[in-house]
């Protein structure tokens, strides 16, 4: 079958591989559909550490052909999303209903029982987050899969099983945002979009779109947002202007990055929250006044996977996205696998100096980047 590779950093390429037959508790899926994720990007440029050489791809949906032993609650011919992170539903995490956290999560580049069923050549290839989905087949942890109805569109279902849920969840889950609320969200992407989307359906009265593309920002609009605030200038303090000098009730950062977090913190009112969703460097660290966090009496808290349960939440989300009150952004690149070998792929209103992954025909050796 065809895969996306990546051999080295920033060596990415299709290729022909071997994939193994599910073993216990694994199913094996025909993909139909798979989103690129800017965590995709920072596997390939090291900002994440995997073992390599790995099959890219974490946000998918597709159609199950084929099970393993002793699996329950999925069957052949089901329509499925895929959760990169696996809900074991027994551990210390998953009791307390915070999957999100499960044990199981080991990024070691295997499966459950840490290896791989792709090869090459006979040598064993990594898998992202289990899944390694922008690939034509994919043997998964069933627990990584969750049966969703065949109405919904592949392209829907790939988004939300990770960039959806991962923003949305954060407004309804982690944050817990309140109906007339004041939000700002730092960051536009992707993710930025659903955290919008997610503050909308929550009910806030005041939604902040933050960004340095213009291009973004109007399109945060459409998905929601009442205000905009350019990052080229103080954007905290525009914030706090916005909301009469005394700042939002929560504040979230889809960027990933210390000072977006720190602009967080000044942005947000006293007794607010600050929610981190996008993920840094690991010595990137966040500097805080030890005084002023409990003096302001503000919160910060990190937000996992949107807080989601995918086997509960993901069909919640779908059906968010069925009755209109959920846009998946498809402004966000999509990889399928043509009847010809050939990947098509929305290009999408993504701002000029976003660097995503594009990929042209299968047959073509190499992907790029643009």
């Amino acid at each position: 079958m065809k895969a996306v590779v990546i051999k080295d950093l920033n060596d990415l390429s299709v290729e022909s591989v071997d994939l193994d037959s599910p073993k216990t508790g694994e199913v094996l899926v025909k993909m139909k559909a798979s989103g690129v994720c800017h965590s995709d990007l920072s596997v390939l440029n090291g900002t994440l550490t995997q073992k390599l050489p790995m099959v890219i791809g974490h946000e998918g949906a597709g159609i199950v052909e084929a099970l393993g032993e002793n699996v329950s609650g999925v069957s052949v011919g089901d329509h499925v999303a895929m959760s990169f992170v696996p809900n074991c539903g027994e551990c210390f995490y998953c009791g307390r209903d915070e999957a999100y956290l499960c044990v199981e999560n080991k990024p070691h580049g295997g499966l459950l029982d840490g290896t791989s069923r792709v090869s090459q050549n006979g040598d064993p290839i990594s898998v992202f987050s289990f899944l390694g989905n922008m690939a034509e087949y994919c043997v998964v942890p069933a627990s990584c899969v969750v049966p969703i109805d065949k109405s919904y569109s592949f392209e829907a279902a790939a988004l939300v099983s990770c960039g959806v849920a991962t923003g949305v969840g954060a407004v309804l889950k982690t944050a817990d945002v309140q109906p007339g609320s004041t939000v700002a969200v730092f960051g536009c992407g992707g993710v930025g979009l659903n955290i919008i989307q997610g503050a909308k359906i929550a009910g806030a009265k005041q939604i902040i779109a933050v960004d340095t593309s213009d291009e973004k920002m109007q399109l945060a609009e459409s998905f929601g947002a009442t205000h905009r605030v350019s990052t080229g200038k103080d954007a905290a303090k525009q914030t706090r202007e916005l909301t009469n000098g005394f700042g939002v009730d929560y504040a979230f950062d889809a960027v990933g990055n210390s000072k977006v977090a720190e602009a967080c913190f000044k942005a947000t009112r006293n007794n607010g929250v600050i929610i981190v969703v996008g993920m840094g460097k690991l010595d990137d660290q966040i500097r805080l006044s030890s005084l002023l966090l409990p003096f302001f009496s503000k919160t910060i808290k990190g937000s996992m996977y949107g807080s989601t349960h995918a086997k509960v939440d993901l069909p919640k989300y779908m059906e968010y996205y069925r009755k209109g009150q959920l846009c998946p952004p498809f402004c966000s690149p999509m990889l399928q696998w043509g009847p010809r070998g050939v990947v098509t792929q929305g290009k999408g209103a993504i701002g000029p100096k976003t660097k995503l992954l594009y990929f042209t025909d299968l047959n073509a050796k190499t992907g790029r980047l643009r």
